[in-house]
Protein backbone atom coordinates (compact mmCIF):
# COMPACT_ATOMS: atom_id res chain seq x y z
CA UNK A 1 0.00 0.00 0.00
CA UNK A 2 1.26 3.46 -0.87
CA UNK A 3 2.21 6.08 2.01
CA UNK A 4 -0.10 8.31 0.57
CA UNK A 5 -3.14 5.76 0.94
CA UNK A 6 -1.92 4.38 4.44
CA UNK A 7 -2.37 8.34 5.50
CA UNK A 8 -5.85 8.75 3.69
CA UNK A 9 -6.98 5.80 5.27
CA UNK A 10 -5.43 6.25 9.06
CA UNK A 11 -6.37 10.17 8.98
CA UNK A 12 -9.83 9.78 7.87
CA UNK A 13 -10.22 6.74 10.26
CA UNK A 14 -9.08 8.53 13.13
CA UNK A 15 -11.86 11.43 12.58
CA UNK A 16 -14.23 8.89 12.33
CA UNK A 17 -13.50 7.38 15.24
CA UNK A 18 -13.56 10.46 16.99
CA UNK A 19 -17.20 11.34 16.02
CA UNK A 20 -18.71 8.09 16.42
CA UNK A 21 -16.98 8.51 20.05
CA UNK A 22 -18.87 11.93 20.88
CA UNK A 23 -21.88 10.20 18.72
CA UNK A 24 -22.28 7.06 21.06
CA UNK A 25 -21.14 8.61 24.62
CA UNK A 26 -24.64 9.69 24.82
CA UNK A 27 -25.84 6.20 24.70
CA UNK A 28 -23.27 4.58 26.96
CA UNK A 29 -24.16 6.98 29.67
CA UNK A 30 -28.06 6.93 28.86
CA UNK A 31 -28.99 5.86 32.62
CA UNK A 32 -26.90 8.88 33.91
CA UNK A 33 -28.82 10.83 31.81
CA UNK A 34 -32.43 9.45 32.72
CA UNK A 35 -31.45 10.83 36.33
CA UNK A 36 -29.66 14.34 35.22
CA UNK A 37 -32.21 15.46 33.50
CA UNK A 38 -35.20 13.62 33.19
CA UNK A 39 -35.58 12.25 36.75
CA UNK A 40 -38.93 14.61 37.35
CA UNK A 41 -40.69 11.95 34.95
CA UNK A 42 -40.40 9.11 36.81
CA UNK A 43 -37.90 6.05 36.45
CA UNK A 44 -39.46 4.08 33.43
CA UNK A 45 -40.30 7.49 31.90
CA UNK A 46 -37.08 9.13 32.57
CA UNK A 47 -35.66 5.89 30.53
CA UNK A 48 -38.15 5.96 27.87
CA UNK A 49 -37.52 9.59 27.51
CA UNK A 50 -33.66 9.27 27.55
CA UNK A 51 -34.05 6.85 24.51
CA UNK A 52 -36.29 9.55 22.62
CA UNK A 53 -33.60 11.80 22.98
CA UNK A 54 -31.01 9.79 22.22
CA UNK A 55 -32.92 8.83 18.99
CA UNK A 56 -33.44 12.04 18.20
CA UNK A 57 -29.50 12.29 17.42
CA UNK A 58 -30.69 9.83 14.51
CA UNK A 59 -33.53 11.31 13.25
CA UNK A 60 -32.13 14.53 12.47
CA UNK A 61 -29.01 12.39 10.65
CA UNK A 62 -30.72 12.50 7.19
CA UNK A 63 -31.05 16.19 7.18
CA UNK A 64 -27.08 16.40 7.78
CA UNK A 65 -26.54 14.11 5.14
CA UNK A 66 -28.44 16.01 2.72
CA UNK A 67 -26.97 19.40 3.86
CA UNK A 68 -22.75 18.17 3.98
CA UNK A 69 -23.45 15.47 1.25
CA UNK A 70 -24.25 18.30 -0.89
CA UNK A 71 -21.56 20.51 -0.40
CA UNK A 72 -18.99 17.23 -0.55
CA UNK A 73 -20.16 17.58 -3.84
CA UNK A 74 -19.78 21.00 -4.83
CA UNK A 75 -16.80 22.19 -2.50
CA UNK A 76 -15.03 18.35 -1.88
CA UNK A 77 -14.92 15.89 0.45
CA UNK A 78 -11.84 16.73 2.60
CA UNK A 79 -13.72 20.18 3.69
CA UNK A 80 -16.57 19.14 4.42
CA UNK A 81 -15.67 16.45 6.77
CA UNK A 82 -13.71 18.57 8.11
CA UNK A 83 -16.89 21.01 9.11
CA UNK A 84 -18.41 17.69 10.61
CA UNK A 85 -15.94 17.53 12.64
CA UNK A 86 -15.74 20.78 14.33
CA UNK A 87 -19.42 20.37 14.43
CA UNK A 88 -19.63 17.18 16.48
CA UNK A 89 -16.59 18.07 18.74
CA UNK A 90 -18.41 21.71 20.11
CA UNK A 91 -21.53 20.22 20.86
CA UNK A 92 -20.38 16.72 22.31
CA UNK A 93 -18.00 19.46 24.52
CA UNK A 94 -21.07 21.98 25.22
CA UNK A 95 -23.17 18.77 26.87
CA UNK A 96 -19.94 18.40 28.83
CA UNK A 97 -20.73 21.98 30.33
CA UNK A 98 -24.78 21.92 30.56
CA UNK A 99 -26.67 22.40 33.52
CA UNK A 100 -29.09 19.34 34.98
CA UNK A 101 -32.45 19.52 35.50
CA UNK A 102 -31.88 20.35 39.55
CA UNK A 103 -30.51 23.60 38.12
CA UNK A 104 -32.31 24.91 35.28
CA UNK A 105 -35.23 22.91 35.36
CA UNK A 106 -36.91 22.14 32.16
CA UNK A 107 -34.10 23.83 29.88
CA UNK A 108 -31.76 21.51 30.70
CA UNK A 109 -33.49 18.60 28.78
CA UNK A 110 -34.41 21.13 25.95
CA UNK A 111 -30.64 22.08 25.44
CA UNK A 112 -29.87 18.68 26.04
CA UNK A 113 -32.24 17.88 22.70
CA UNK A 114 -31.12 20.68 21.08
CA UNK A 115 -27.27 19.40 21.58
CA UNK A 116 -28.07 15.89 20.38
CA UNK A 117 -29.42 17.28 17.39
CA UNK A 118 -26.76 19.08 16.35
CA UNK A 119 -24.50 15.63 17.00
CA UNK A 120 -26.95 14.31 14.74
CA UNK A 121 -26.52 16.63 11.94
CA UNK A 122 -22.74 16.50 12.17
CA UNK A 123 -22.62 12.78 12.11
CA UNK A 124 -24.75 12.77 9.27
CA UNK A 125 -22.53 14.57 7.40
CA UNK A 126 -19.06 12.68 8.19
CA UNK A 127 -20.00 8.93 6.85
CA UNK A 128 -20.52 9.60 3.22
CA UNK A 129 -17.85 12.00 2.97
CA UNK A 130 -15.31 9.69 4.60
CA UNK A 131 -16.41 6.24 2.87
CA UNK A 132 -16.12 8.58 -0.56
CA UNK A 133 -13.31 9.98 0.32
CA UNK A 134 -11.31 6.86 1.09
CA UNK A 135 -12.80 4.83 -1.88
CA UNK A 136 -12.00 7.22 -4.66
CA UNK A 137 -8.09 6.40 -3.38
CA UNK A 138 -8.12 2.54 -3.30
CA UNK A 139 -7.35 0.60 -6.54
CA UNK A 140 -10.40 -1.29 -7.72
CA UNK A 141 -9.29 -4.71 -6.75
CA UNK A 142 -9.06 -3.48 -3.09
CA UNK A 143 -12.11 -0.91 -2.50
CA UNK A 144 -13.07 -3.16 0.16
CA UNK A 145 -10.04 -3.31 2.14
CA UNK A 146 -9.98 0.27 2.17
CA UNK A 147 -12.88 1.10 3.16
CA UNK A 148 -13.41 -1.80 6.18
CA UNK A 149 -10.96 0.32 8.06
CA UNK A 150 -13.37 3.29 8.17
CA UNK A 151 -16.80 0.85 9.05
CA UNK A 152 -14.66 -0.26 12.01
CA UNK A 153 -14.49 3.10 13.32
CA UNK A 154 -17.85 3.08 14.59
CA UNK A 155 -17.66 -0.08 16.53
CA UNK A 156 -14.19 1.41 17.80
CA UNK A 157 -15.68 4.59 18.64
CA UNK A 158 -18.78 2.84 21.04
CA UNK A 159 -15.49 1.02 22.12
CA UNK A 160 -13.87 4.35 23.13
CA UNK A 161 -17.06 5.33 24.76
CA UNK A 162 -17.27 2.41 27.07
CA UNK A 163 -13.69 2.40 27.93
CA UNK A 164 -14.17 6.05 28.92
CA UNK A 165 -17.40 5.61 30.75
CA UNK A 166 -15.96 2.34 32.63
CA UNK A 167 -12.52 4.22 33.51
CA UNK A 168 -14.05 6.90 34.85
CA UNK A 169 -16.43 5.44 36.65
CA UNK A 170 -13.99 3.37 38.96
CA UNK A 171 -11.48 5.94 39.27
CA UNK A 172 -14.49 8.30 40.81
CA UNK A 173 -16.70 5.94 42.39
CA UNK A 174 -20.69 5.73 41.11
CA UNK A 175 -21.59 8.55 42.87
CA UNK A 176 -19.02 11.17 42.06
CA UNK A 177 -19.43 10.14 38.32
CA UNK A 178 -23.26 10.18 38.56
CA UNK A 179 -22.93 13.26 40.16
CA UNK A 180 -20.37 15.07 37.43
CA UNK A 181 -18.01 12.69 36.26
CA UNK A 182 -19.61 11.74 33.41
CA UNK A 183 -18.96 15.78 31.83
CA UNK A 184 -15.15 14.21 31.72
CA UNK A 185 -15.46 12.30 28.38
CA UNK A 186 -17.43 15.34 26.84
CA UNK A 187 -15.19 18.07 28.15
CA UNK A 188 -12.26 15.77 27.04
CA UNK A 189 -13.72 15.72 23.08
CA UNK A 190 -12.16 19.33 22.62
CA UNK A 191 -8.68 17.46 22.67
CA UNK A 192 -9.95 15.02 20.36
CA UNK A 193 -11.43 17.78 18.13
CA UNK A 194 -7.92 19.62 17.87
CA UNK A 195 -6.14 16.50 17.27
CA UNK A 196 -8.71 15.34 14.41
CA UNK A 197 -8.58 19.14 12.49
CA UNK A 198 -4.64 18.28 13.04
CA UNK A 199 -4.78 14.74 10.93
CA UNK A 200 -7.27 15.97 8.48
CA UNK A 201 -5.39 19.20 7.32
CA UNK A 202 -2.89 17.24 6.00
CA UNK A 203 -4.69 15.37 3.67
CA UNK A 204 -5.41 16.42 0.30
CA UNK A 205 -8.57 16.18 -1.84
CA UNK A 206 -9.99 12.83 -3.63
CA UNK A 207 -8.26 12.94 -6.96
CA UNK A 208 -11.38 11.63 -8.74
CA UNK A 209 -13.08 14.64 -7.60
CA UNK A 210 -10.40 16.95 -8.97
CA UNK A 211 -10.05 15.03 -12.05
CA UNK A 212 -14.00 15.97 -12.40
CA UNK A 213 -13.58 19.09 -11.25
CA UNK A 214 -10.62 20.28 -13.76
CA UNK A 215 -12.97 18.68 -16.54
CA UNK A 216 -16.06 20.69 -15.60
CA UNK A 217 -18.25 17.76 -15.05
CA UNK A 218 -19.09 18.54 -11.24
CA UNK A 219 -22.68 18.82 -10.20
CA UNK A 220 -23.35 22.13 -9.78
CA UNK A 221 -27.49 20.57 -8.20
CA UNK A 222 -26.28 17.88 -6.61
CA UNK A 223 -29.37 17.23 -5.12
CA UNK A 224 -31.44 17.83 -8.01
CA UNK A 225 -29.38 15.38 -9.98
CA UNK A 226 -29.20 12.65 -6.88
CA UNK A 227 -32.82 12.67 -6.26
CA UNK A 228 -34.25 14.76 -9.08
CA UNK A 229 -33.55 11.92 -11.57
CA UNK A 230 -35.16 8.65 -11.37
CA UNK A 231 -31.97 6.21 -12.24
CA UNK A 232 -30.30 7.23 -9.66
CA UNK A 233 -32.89 7.89 -6.70
CA UNK A 234 -33.92 3.89 -7.86
CA UNK A 235 -30.62 3.27 -7.02
CA UNK A 236 -30.93 5.69 -3.48
CA UNK A 237 -34.17 3.96 -2.84
CA UNK A 238 -32.48 0.10 -3.15
CA UNK A 239 -29.45 1.37 -0.81
CA UNK A 240 -31.79 2.25 1.38
CA UNK A 241 -34.19 -0.64 1.72
CA UNK A 242 -32.08 -3.27 0.28
CA UNK A 243 -28.85 -2.56 2.13
CA UNK A 244 -28.61 -0.37 4.67
CA UNK A 245 -31.98 -0.65 6.64
CA UNK A 246 -31.42 -4.13 7.32
CA UNK A 247 -27.22 -3.21 8.47
CA UNK A 248 -28.87 -0.14 10.80
CA UNK A 249 -31.21 -3.06 12.69
CA UNK A 250 -28.26 -5.41 12.57
CA UNK A 251 -25.38 -2.69 14.02
CA UNK A 252 -27.63 -1.46 16.42
CA UNK A 253 -29.16 -4.63 17.87
CA UNK A 254 -25.49 -6.64 17.71
CA UNK A 255 -24.02 -3.88 20.01
CA UNK A 256 -26.55 -1.03 21.73
CA UNK A 257 -29.30 -3.46 22.29
CA UNK A 258 -26.85 -6.23 23.67
CA UNK A 259 -25.61 -3.32 25.65
CA UNK A 260 -29.08 -2.31 26.79
CA UNK A 261 -30.50 -5.67 27.46
CA UNK A 262 -27.41 -6.47 29.85
CA UNK A 263 -28.11 -3.53 31.75
CA UNK A 264 -31.82 -2.23 31.52
CA UNK A 265 -33.34 -5.86 31.63
CA UNK A 266 -30.97 -8.29 32.83
CA UNK A 267 -29.56 -5.76 36.09
CA UNK A 268 -26.11 -6.27 35.38
CA UNK A 269 -24.36 -3.62 36.30
CA UNK A 270 -23.17 -0.70 34.02
CA UNK A 271 -19.06 -1.21 34.43
CA UNK A 272 -19.26 -5.38 34.28
CA UNK A 273 -21.53 -5.02 30.84
CA UNK A 274 -19.19 -2.46 29.41
CA UNK A 275 -16.50 -4.52 29.91
CA UNK A 276 -18.14 -7.44 28.75
CA UNK A 277 -19.17 -5.61 25.50
CA UNK A 278 -15.87 -3.79 25.22
CA UNK A 279 -13.71 -7.23 25.18
CA UNK A 280 -16.36 -8.56 22.72
CA UNK A 281 -15.58 -5.51 20.87
CA UNK A 282 -11.98 -5.61 20.98
CA UNK A 283 -12.10 -8.99 19.66
CA UNK A 284 -14.33 -8.51 16.99
CA UNK A 285 -12.78 -5.13 15.24
CA UNK A 286 -10.76 -6.97 12.98
CA UNK A 287 -13.27 -9.05 11.48
CA UNK A 288 -14.86 -5.41 9.99
CA UNK A 289 -11.73 -5.22 7.53
CA UNK A 290 -11.33 -8.91 7.23
CA UNK A 291 -15.26 -9.14 5.65
CA UNK A 292 -14.65 -5.96 3.78
CA UNK A 293 -11.32 -7.49 2.16
CA UNK A 294 -12.82 -10.85 1.57
CA UNK A 295 -15.60 -9.61 -0.22
CA UNK A 296 -12.92 -7.92 -2.63
CA UNK A 297 -12.47 -11.35 -3.67
CA UNK A 298 -15.82 -13.00 -3.97
CA UNK A 299 -18.22 -9.64 -4.08
CA UNK A 300 -20.27 -7.46 -1.06
CA UNK A 301 -23.67 -9.29 -1.82
CA UNK A 302 -23.11 -12.69 -0.94
CA UNK A 303 -21.51 -11.81 2.53
CA UNK A 304 -23.62 -9.09 4.16
CA UNK A 305 -27.04 -11.17 2.58
CA UNK A 306 -24.98 -14.06 4.81
CA UNK A 307 -24.92 -11.81 7.67
CA UNK A 308 -28.37 -10.59 7.58
CA UNK A 309 -29.61 -14.15 7.75
CA UNK A 310 -27.59 -15.29 10.11
CA UNK A 311 -28.02 -12.41 11.96
CA UNK A 312 -31.78 -12.49 12.06
CA UNK A 313 -32.24 -16.39 12.87
CA UNK A 314 -29.70 -16.26 15.64
CA UNK A 315 -31.10 -12.92 17.78
CA UNK A 316 -33.69 -15.00 19.74
CA UNK A 317 -31.34 -17.47 20.70
CA UNK A 318 -28.49 -15.69 21.86
CA UNK A 319 -30.19 -13.23 23.75
CA UNK A 320 -31.82 -16.40 25.15
CA UNK A 321 -28.45 -17.20 25.96
CA UNK A 322 -27.43 -13.66 27.09
CA UNK A 323 -30.36 -13.99 29.86
CA UNK A 324 -28.86 -17.37 31.34
CA UNK A 325 -25.24 -16.72 31.58
CA UNK A 326 -26.00 -13.08 32.92
CA UNK A 327 -28.44 -13.75 35.25
CA UNK A 328 -29.78 -17.03 35.78
CA UNK A 329 -31.61 -16.12 38.84
CA UNK A 330 -33.64 -13.69 36.62
CA UNK A 331 -34.35 -16.51 34.04
CA UNK A 332 -35.16 -19.43 37.05
CA UNK A 333 -37.71 -16.10 38.30
CA UNK A 334 -39.62 -15.57 34.85
CA UNK A 335 -40.16 -19.90 34.44
CA UNK A 336 -41.19 -20.22 37.93
CA UNK A 337 -43.02 -16.96 39.04
CA UNK A 338 -46.41 -16.84 37.99
CA UNK A 339 -47.40 -13.48 36.96
CA UNK A 340 -51.09 -12.03 35.47
CA UNK A 341 -52.34 -9.08 34.69
CA UNK A 342 -56.02 -8.64 34.93
CA UNK A 343 -57.36 -5.81 33.14
CA UNK A 344 -60.06 -4.57 30.35
CA UNK A 345 -58.38 -5.09 26.95
CA UNK A 346 -59.05 -1.47 25.81
CA UNK A 347 -56.61 0.05 28.48
CA UNK A 348 -54.22 -2.35 27.55
CA UNK A 349 -54.89 -1.76 23.54
CA UNK A 350 -51.84 -0.48 21.41
CA UNK A 351 -52.33 3.20 20.91
CA UNK A 352 -50.08 6.13 19.21
CA UNK A 353 -50.29 8.07 22.46
CA UNK A 354 -50.39 6.90 25.93
CA UNK A 355 -53.18 7.19 27.70
CA UNK A 356 -51.25 6.95 31.08
CA UNK A 357 -54.30 3.85 32.66
CA UNK A 358 -54.27 0.95 35.01
CA UNK A 359 -52.54 -1.26 32.89
CA UNK A 360 -50.18 0.73 31.31
CA UNK A 361 -48.77 1.48 34.87
CA UNK A 362 -48.70 -1.85 35.19
CA UNK A 363 -46.87 -3.00 32.09
CA UNK A 364 -44.32 -0.22 32.48
CA UNK A 365 -43.40 -0.74 36.66
CA UNK A 366 -43.68 -5.14 35.06
CA UNK A 367 -41.39 -4.39 32.40
CA UNK A 368 -38.88 -2.08 34.71
CA UNK A 369 -38.58 -5.23 36.63
CA UNK A 370 -38.03 -7.54 33.85
CA UNK A 371 -40.97 -9.83 34.69
CA UNK A 372 -42.86 -12.52 32.67
CA UNK A 373 -46.44 -11.66 32.82
CA UNK A 374 -49.81 -13.44 30.67
CA UNK A 375 -52.03 -10.60 29.94
CA UNK A 376 -56.02 -11.62 31.13
CA UNK A 377 -59.17 -10.14 29.83
CA UNK A 378 -60.96 -9.30 32.86
CA UNK A 379 -64.47 -6.88 33.34
CA UNK A 380 -63.43 -5.67 37.60
CA UNK A 381 -60.98 -3.70 38.67
CA UNK A 382 -57.55 -4.24 37.14
CA UNK A 383 -55.07 -6.15 39.21
CA UNK A 384 -52.09 -8.12 39.25
CA UNK A 385 -51.71 -11.41 40.45
CA UNK A 386 -48.13 -12.54 41.72
CA UNK A 387 -48.24 -16.21 42.70
CA UNK A 388 -51.05 -15.77 43.86
CA UNK A 389 -50.64 -12.67 45.37
CA UNK A 390 -53.49 -9.79 43.80
CA UNK A 391 -52.41 -6.27 44.14
CA UNK A 392 -55.24 -3.87 42.61
CA UNK A 393 -54.25 -1.29 40.51
CA UNK A 394 -56.42 1.60 41.12
CA UNK A 395 -53.39 3.20 43.48
CA UNK A 396 -50.94 6.28 42.63
CA UNK A 397 -47.51 4.60 40.99
CA UNK A 398 -45.70 4.96 43.92
CA UNK A 399 -47.78 3.08 45.82
CA UNK A 400 -48.54 0.78 42.95
CA UNK A 401 -44.38 0.30 42.92
CA UNK A 402 -44.10 -0.39 46.64
CA UNK A 403 -46.35 -2.75 46.32
CA UNK A 404 -45.42 -4.74 43.34
CA UNK A 405 -41.79 -4.41 44.36
CA UNK A 406 -42.49 -6.04 47.64
CA UNK A 407 -44.69 -9.45 45.80
CA UNK A 408 -41.58 -9.63 43.55
CA UNK A 409 -39.02 -9.77 46.52
CA UNK A 410 -41.23 -12.03 47.84
CA UNK A 411 -41.48 -14.54 44.80
CA UNK A 412 -37.58 -14.66 44.24
CA UNK A 413 -37.76 -11.66 41.49
CA UNK A 414 -33.85 -10.30 41.65
CA UNK A 415 -33.49 -6.58 41.41
CA UNK A 416 -29.57 -6.85 40.13
CA UNK A 417 -27.94 -9.49 38.71
CA UNK A 418 -25.24 -11.80 41.05
CA UNK A 419 -21.82 -10.52 40.22
CA UNK A 420 -20.85 -14.10 41.10
CA UNK A 421 -22.91 -15.64 39.22
CA UNK A 422 -22.19 -13.56 35.81
CA UNK A 423 -20.48 -16.11 33.29
CA UNK A 424 -18.22 -13.33 31.94
CA UNK A 425 -16.55 -15.80 29.27
CA UNK A 426 -20.12 -17.16 28.37
CA UNK A 427 -21.35 -13.47 27.87
CA UNK A 428 -18.17 -12.57 26.07
CA UNK A 429 -18.56 -15.34 23.88
CA UNK A 430 -22.11 -14.49 22.97
CA UNK A 431 -21.87 -10.58 22.23
CA UNK A 432 -18.48 -11.48 19.68
CA UNK A 433 -20.89 -13.99 17.60
CA UNK A 434 -23.31 -10.99 17.68
CA UNK A 435 -20.93 -8.50 16.46
CA UNK A 436 -19.29 -10.86 13.66
CA UNK A 437 -22.59 -10.68 12.24
CA UNK A 438 -22.58 -6.86 12.53
CA UNK A 439 -18.99 -7.27 10.68
CA UNK A 440 -20.32 -9.40 7.70
CA UNK A 441 -22.89 -6.85 7.24
CA UNK A 442 -21.59 -3.54 7.83
CA UNK A 443 -17.57 -4.55 6.96
CA UNK A 444 -18.34 -4.50 3.11
CA UNK A 445 -21.07 -1.90 2.76
CA UNK A 446 -19.49 1.40 2.30
CA UNK A 447 -17.53 -0.50 -0.54
CA UNK A 448 -20.46 -1.21 -1.87
CA UNK A 449 -22.92 2.16 -1.45
CA UNK A 450 -19.93 3.86 -3.01
CA UNK A 451 -19.91 1.63 -6.57
CA UNK A 452 -23.61 1.94 -7.04
CA UNK A 453 -23.10 5.39 -7.88
CA UNK A 454 -21.57 7.88 -10.13
CA UNK A 455 -18.90 10.56 -8.79
CA UNK A 456 -20.52 14.06 -9.32
CA UNK A 457 -23.40 13.10 -6.91
CA UNK A 458 -21.65 10.09 -4.95
CA UNK A 459 -21.67 12.20 -1.96
CA UNK A 460 -24.89 12.58 -1.72
CA UNK A 461 -25.97 9.72 -2.83
CA UNK A 462 -24.20 7.31 -0.21
CA UNK A 463 -25.21 9.66 2.62
CA UNK A 464 -28.74 10.04 2.39
CA UNK A 465 -29.56 6.07 2.13
CA UNK A 466 -27.13 5.65 4.63
CA UNK A 467 -28.35 7.77 7.50
CA UNK A 468 -32.18 7.42 6.46
CA UNK A 469 -31.36 3.73 7.05
CA UNK A 470 -29.33 4.09 10.63
CA UNK A 471 -31.35 7.11 11.46
CA UNK A 472 -34.56 6.19 11.31
CA UNK A 473 -34.28 2.23 11.34
CA UNK A 474 -31.77 1.89 13.54
CA UNK A 475 -32.23 5.05 15.62
CA UNK A 476 -35.46 4.57 16.60
CA UNK A 477 -34.75 0.38 17.77
CA UNK A 478 -34.14 0.86 21.33
CA UNK A 479 -37.62 2.40 22.08
CA UNK A 480 -39.59 0.50 19.82
CA UNK A 481 -37.93 -2.87 21.62
CA UNK A 482 -38.90 -1.84 24.86
CA UNK A 483 -41.97 -0.65 23.87
CA UNK A 484 -43.13 -3.97 22.27
CA UNK A 485 -41.29 -6.06 25.65
CA UNK A 486 -43.16 -3.69 27.61
CA UNK A 487 -47.02 -4.55 26.14
CA UNK A 488 -46.07 -8.62 25.18
CA UNK A 489 -45.09 -9.46 28.34
CA UNK A 490 -42.03 -10.77 27.35
CA UNK A 491 -38.87 -9.06 27.67
CA UNK A 492 -37.07 -11.06 24.16
CA UNK A 493 -40.41 -10.36 22.11
CA UNK A 494 -39.29 -6.67 21.29
CA UNK A 495 -36.28 -8.54 19.16
CA UNK A 496 -39.06 -9.96 16.38
CA UNK A 497 -39.26 -5.59 15.21
CA UNK A 498 -35.64 -6.00 14.25
CA UNK A 499 -36.01 -9.61 12.55
CA UNK A 500 -38.97 -8.50 10.57
CA UNK A 501 -36.83 -5.53 9.47
CA UNK A 502 -33.64 -7.35 8.71
CA UNK A 503 -35.18 -10.54 6.61
CA UNK A 504 -37.77 -7.81 4.78
CA UNK A 505 -33.98 -6.34 3.51
CA UNK A 506 -32.19 -8.88 2.88
CA UNK A 507 -35.22 -10.41 0.19
CA UNK A 508 -35.05 -6.65 -1.26
CA UNK A 509 -31.12 -7.16 -1.52
CA UNK A 510 -31.83 -10.80 -3.26
CA UNK A 511 -33.91 -9.36 -5.76
CA UNK A 512 -33.03 -5.69 -6.43
CA UNK A 513 -29.28 -5.13 -5.29
CA UNK A 514 -26.41 -5.51 -8.54
CA UNK A 515 -22.99 -7.01 -7.52
CA UNK A 516 -20.79 -3.80 -8.79
CA UNK A 517 -17.42 -4.52 -6.72
CA UNK A 518 -15.52 -4.72 -10.40
CA UNK A 519 -17.43 -1.36 -11.43
CA UNK A 520 -15.03 1.69 -11.94
CA UNK A 521 -15.50 4.54 -10.16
Amino acid sequence: MPAEHRQVIVASSIGALFEWYDFYLFGVLAPVFAQAFFAAAGEHAALATTLLAFAAGFLVRPVGALLFGRLGDLIGRKYTFLVTLVLMGVATFAIGLLPGYDTIGAAAPALLVVLRVLQGLAIGGEYGGVATYVAEHAPRDRRGLYTGWVQTTASLGLLLALTASVGLRSALGDEAFAAWGWRLPFLASLALLVVGIWVRLRLRESPLFLELKRSGGASRRPLTDAFGNWRNLRQVLIALFGLVAAQAVVWYTGQFEALFFLTMTLKVDETTAALLLGAALLLASPLFVLFGAWSDRIGRKPIILAGCVLAAASWLPLFGALAKSANPLLVAAQQRVAVQLHAAPADCAWRIAARDTACERAQRLLSLRAVHYVQVDASGPAMVSIAGRQIELDLDEALLRQRLDAALDAAGYPRQADPARVAHVQVVAILFVLIACVAMVYGPLAAMLVEMFPTRVRCSSVSLPYHLGNGWFGGLLPSAVLAVSAHSGRVVDGLWVPIVVVLAGALLCAIFVRENRDTAL
